[in-house]
């Protein structure tokens, strides 16, 4: 072996044993390194935008951004959100993000100058920049409105008081001048405020501004410019020659009516977009204004009207929602006396619906929340979109008068927001009694004295019903103790045919018919009915005093008190209204002279169950409009007082003589006595059969 391959063969086994030395411990190493790559960023860690965000970044400053200098091959673009304030020329970006306290240059920032400031800041400000580059890319020329500075525009004339706000562009409190609200939190709280339909974030109202990427205008901030004293633009001029906005119009005088209107100029030339929706979101918290939360839930609801169609309603009794595809012209929040109502001169295309009853809320009633689109939304047009937004008193006259005025192609059909009953009912209410109660009440200022005439008035237009039905009365009584002695002569079921047959006889001999008496009554019942639906629906009595009611809109509670009492609470209320109470007795005693002016001779279970409906009455009116019980507490007053003149004036010799008159008439019978004297020869006729059949057995 030479001396060469000696060494070679040293070399080698050096290298073998040096290999296997230092491999375990290679593995060792590879594990300890393996755990620090999930470590946290040590405190001097800095970041960095990769070139794609860098590029991106540029980008949407050039394309979103505001133009500084007019040189196109020199051309800046600022971008500003208050936290982030960078300016791009060409490729190259400068200026600062502020970090805390601190304002850091952008370039120090970019360059992870730690001489400058601390690692932590320098990731903070590269992750704000990250922020900024993404909303700037959703919201492109709207970006910059996302912060801003909140301030207040006040629109007024002489009944109603607006308040509209930068954040958002839209009205964010609205007081009605002329109606106070009868809710006070504080029961000793004598000063009374003026009725707030909303305020303080209670009611939200926002376009969907439709861009690839829909961009809502509650979170943005619009610079208000006041045009005159009717109205204010709110404006986000995204260029030196474009805008985008949302024009309010108040006219001066007694209108509660504010015109809206979506304004643009230019805009075509900076959004490129296929969306022709324009998207409407609008929520209120509806806030309570009377004294009664049960009775004034009960009469709230969420109302819409289809275009060229019926108006509808949610449910006012329990949480509710509705998806409609069909074109709706408006959309209320409707409270028990006030409403707030959007009407599109475009109808919405779509829209849903949702309710909720705010339980635990005592301030508020129910939560009403809408999502609805008015399409063809054109970017070129100057006022691609208007709408009409009626804050104000569900007024029957009011609404009426505006049913042509907003849209001139259709009736709107406001008024049908006012519960005035059904069909035939509300004819009355509308055809008779509101012209007539609006009469009086424009030159007689006590609503009391109001009813008091109207009551008369009404009393009188029936009077000829009542008469023929007291003197239907009278004649029955008369006849009453030849009835008797037909039932004594004909008992039986085996009679039934015979006896009812003679009644007949008796009653076309003497003129009188046993629904002569009813009739009368049943034909005075819509208008009772429609009244019953009036009074609680009539704003002219909120707030109106008479005597010791201090509200004719709501009862008049002369006890109270804070316990429930199951099942009877909920329609009784905790409290005892005293014209209620007097209605009540009343009715007692007009139920008392009708039975004896009858003759008396009900069962005796029936007399018990004509004495408890004034009470059941009660029990179901305590908690209505004072006004409501007044009235039918006048009502029966005068009944009473006309049954007792009849008395003088229908003399009982004086219907005997008209009966015996009648009698010696020759009567033509009717097609009903000839049927019954019919039926009456085939009952005998199948009876002598029967008879004949027993006996040859």
């Amino acid at each position: 072996m030479d001396k060469n391959t000696l060494i070679g063969l040293l070399l080698m086994a050096a290298v073998f044993f040096g290999f296997m030395w230092f491999a375990p411990k290679e593995r060792v190493e590879v594990a300890q390194e393996e755990p620090e790559t999930v470590q946290p960023q040590p405190v001097n860690a800095i970041d960095s935008l990769s070139p794609a965000e860098r590029t991106w970044l540029v980008r949407n400053i050039v394309e979103n951004g505001e133009k500084l200098s007019s040189a196109d091959s020199l051309a800046s673009y600022r971008y500003s959100n208050g936290i982030v304030n960078l300016t791009a020329t060409g490729d190259n970006v400068s200026g600062s993000v502020i970090v805390g306290k601190d304002t850091l240059d952008w370039q120090d920032v970019a360059a992870a100058d730690l001489s400058r400031m601390t690692a932590l800041q320098q990731r903070q400000a590269i992750e704000l920049v990250r922020e900024a580059s993404a909303s700037v890319g959703r919201y492109g020329k709207f970006a910059r409105f996302l912060v801003g500075k909140d301030s207040v525009i006040n629109l007024e004339n002489d009944v109603i008081s607006l308040q509209l706000s930068a954040k958002s562009g839209t009205v964010t409190r609205a007081e009605l001048k002329k109606y106070d609200t009868e809710y006070t939190p504080d029961e000793s709280q004598k000063r009374k405020e003026k009725v707030v339909i909303f305020e303080n974030g209670t009611n939200t109202f926002q376009f969907q501004i439709p861009l690839a990427q829909e961009i809502a205008t509650g979170d943005l901030y619009f610079i208000p410019k006041v045009i005159n004293d009717t109205t204010v633009l709110m404006s986000l001029p995204i260029s030196d020659d474009a805008f985008w906005g949302i024009e309010y119009t108040l006219p001066k005088g007694d209108s509660y009516v504010i015109g809206m209107r979506v304004v643009q100029q230019n805009m075509f030339r900076h959004i490129e977009s296929n969306n022709r929706n324009l998207g409407i979101d609008w929520t209120q918290e509806l806030m309570r204004q009377e004294k009664g939360k049960m009775f004034e839930e009960r009469n709230s609801a969420l109302y819409y009207k289809y275009a060229g169609g019926s108006v509808e309603h949610l449910s006012e009794n329990k949480n509710d929602s509705e998806e409609r595809k069909s074109k709706i012209r408006w959309i209320g929040f409707k409270n028990q006396f006030f409403s707030s109502v959007l009407v599109s001169d475009r109808p919405f295309n779509t829209a849903d619906f949702q309710s909720k009853v705010l339980k635990d809320r005592p301030y508020f009633l129910k939560d009403f929340a809408a999502q609805a689109n008015v399409n063809d939304y054109d970017w070129s047009a100057e006022t691609p979109a208007r709408f009409s937004w009626f804050i104000g008193p569900n007024l029957y006259p009011l609404l009426s008068s505006l049913d042509h005025q907003t849209v001139a192609d259709e009736n709107l059909n406001l008024t049908r927001m006012i519960p005035l009953g059904w069909s035939v009912f509300r004819w009355i209410n509308t055809g008779i009694v509101i012209p007539i109660f609006n009469f009086l009440g424009s030159f007689i200022s006590n609503y009391g004295i109001v009813i008091l005439i109207m009551t008369i008035f009404i009393k009188m237009v029936l009077f000829p019903l009542t008469y023929k039905s007291y003197r239907s009365q009278a004649v029955m009584r008369i006849l009453q103790p030849q009835v008797k002695e037909i039932n004594e002569k004909y008992p039986g079921q085996q009679n039934a045919m015979v006896r009812q047959q003679k009644m007949m006889a008796l009653y076309s001999k003497a003129g009188a018919s046993p629904m002569s008496g009813c009739l009368p009554m049943l034909l005075q019942m819509p208008i009772l009915f429609a009244l019953f639906t009036f009074f609680p629906s009539a704003i002219e009595l909120r707030g109106q005093s008479f005597l010791w009611a201090h509200d004719l809109a709501a009862p008049d509670a002369i006890i109270s008190w804070s316990g429930n009492i199951p099942l009877i609470t909920e329609y009784f209320g905790n409290h005892i209204s005293l014209f209620c109470l007097l209605m009540t007795i009343t009715n007692i005693v007009y139920t008392r002279i009708n039975m004896q002016s009858s003759g008396g001779n009900q069962m005796p279970g029936m007399k018990w169950m004509m004495y408890l409906m004034p009470v059941f009455f009660m029990i179901f009116f305590n908690n209505y409009a004072s006004g409501l019980s007044y009235y039918y507490f006048l009502s029966l007053l005068i009944t009473i007082a006309q049954t007792y003149s009849f008395r003088y004036i229908v003399k009982e010799e004086d219907v005997k003589k008209k009966m015996a008159e009648n009698a010696k008439k020759p009567r033509k019978k009717s097609g009903f006595m000839a049927r019954l004297e019919e039926m009456q020869k085939q009952q005998q006729a199948m009876l002598r059969e029967q008879q004949k059949k027993a006996s040859r057995r």
